[in-house]
């Protein structure tokens, strides 16, 4: 009930932002980046945070749904909307097959596989011109439409990719609250003790696998869409590093905390430029000093802090 509250806080936050601050830049271009981050932080969430897997490529799996959307509409001239299914479809195939024979991996040896997976796919972007524009990307994506109408200025992409946001995060909170949820947690303790319960530990994990990549490649859709280009530094290794930055910032296990990690580390290099040949420095400084003093994560300490001050204050009265 309480993450359910606050969901819907949060949703009335986002859908209120864009009347009180009407053409503002943060809202209309910085947001719409913002959003694209936390739908991935919370699917790489779900395997990190929820069941305990390293994943060191998860931009590879949003750079394939955005290639494969550019591909075929460029190229083949497949309507928009069936390209991002035919992406989705290839990555949930792709997925499914690398899950097992992955995740019987585990702790730096996982992430190696994550890494050397997320690299090809990378070099795959770059080396295959003919396929992909290599270095240089593809331009010039058809406008989606939604019901007819043309999803052609930055107010309504604000209304796409806020809604498939709201939807990640909702999905996310109730997988938490679920059966499939409590597995996750006990594997996330101990796969051998979660065997022990009965739980089928890989298929599991191949599910949850699955299920992020697939949140991760129609994000990428969009995100191609939106724009209207795609060049692979776009979804690179250094990509996936700054995505499970923002999972452990804001405080793996949690939703809100991934939502906050993505919050933060998409706003604070904008907030920075101002400060030029220091914008680095700081923004390094403020992760190190984050993770130095809360390193459960800004989001999951502030809560159980405020938790603690709340139970204290109950006692006493």
């Amino acid at each position: 009930m309480k993450r359910l509250s606050g969901f819907v806080l949060f949703a009335l936050a986002c859908i209120a932002t864009p009347f009180i601050f009407p053409d503002n830049y943060y809202v209309t271009v910085v947001g719409l980046t913002i959003f694209v981050n936390i739908i991935l932080a919370v699917s790489l969430n779900l395997l990190m945070g929820y069941a305990g897997q390293i994943s060191l490529g998860h931009a590879a799996f949003f750079g394939l749904g955005a290639y494969s959307s550019a591909i075929l509409t460029i190229k083949y001239g497949v309507n928009p909307w069936a390209a991002m299914a035919a992406g989705a479809l290839f990555v949930l195939v792709l997925s499914y097959v690398l899950a097992r024979p992955i995740l019987r991996l585990k702790g730096h040896y996982l992430a190696m596989a994550t890494l050397g997976l997320g690299i090809i796919v990378h070099i795959f972007f770059v080396q295959a011109d003919q396929l992909t524009g290599g270095p240089d990307g593809i331009s010039g994506l058809p406008t989606l439409s939604l019901f007819g109408v043309p999803i052609d200025s930055d107010m309504k992409w604000y209304w796409v990719l806020c809604s498939y946001m709201l939807l990640s995060v909702l999905f996310s909170l109730n997988i938490a609250d679920s059966r499939a949820g409590r597995a996750l947690s006990a594997i996330h303790g101990s796969d051998i003790a979660a065997e022990t319960m009965g739980i089928n530990t890989s298929k599991v994990k191949s599910h949850i696998f699955v299920f992020s990549a697939l949140m991760a490649s129609v994000a990428g859709s969009l995100f191609a869409h939106q724009q209207n280009f795609v060049s692979p530094e776009s979804f690179s290794f250094f990509f996936s590093i700054e995505l499970v930055t923002m999972v452990v910032l804001g405080g793996l296990g949690s939703t809100f905390g991934a939502v906050i990690g993505a919050f933060l580390l998409s706003i604070l290099p904008e907030v920075l430029i101002v400060f030029e040949d220091f914008e680095v420095l700081i923004f390094g400084a403020i992760l190190i000093v984050i993770m130095i003093f809360l390193p459960e994560g800004l989001f999951v300490a502030l809560r159980n802090k405020a938790t603690m001050l709340l139970s204290r204050r109950l006692g006493e009265s």
